[in-house]
């Protein structure tokens, strides 16, 4: 198993629920995730504009997995509620 860490930034304009919605969605493109810690960390002002935005929610997942999939990072590119995303993998 490798561990990774995810650091999502969406938009502030979402509700809980469409939040939550997209937080499901990026567990179901990541099968077969063993142990998840999930670390919201709330609103931030960005440093920049982002797509209009000067502040977005930022969220923290450190998890274990074999490997990433290969086209996991262009889905997250796809879905314009997710600001920025930054993928690394723990020694």
């Amino acid at each position: 198993m490798r561990a990774y860490e995810l650091v999502l930034v969406l938009k502030t304009s979402l509700s809980e629920s469409q939040q939550k919605k997209i937080l499901d969605g990026v567990k179901t493109l990541l099968k077969g995730v063993k142990k998840i810690k999930e670390n919201v960390l709330g609103q931030k002002p960005l440093s920049y504009p982002i797509k209009k935005e000067t502040a977005g929610v930022y969220i923290d997942w450190s998890f274990e997995m074999d490997s990433i999939p290969t086209d996991f990072e262009k889905k997250l590119l796809v879905n314009d509620d997710v600001l920025r995303h930054l993928l690394i993998r723990r020694k």
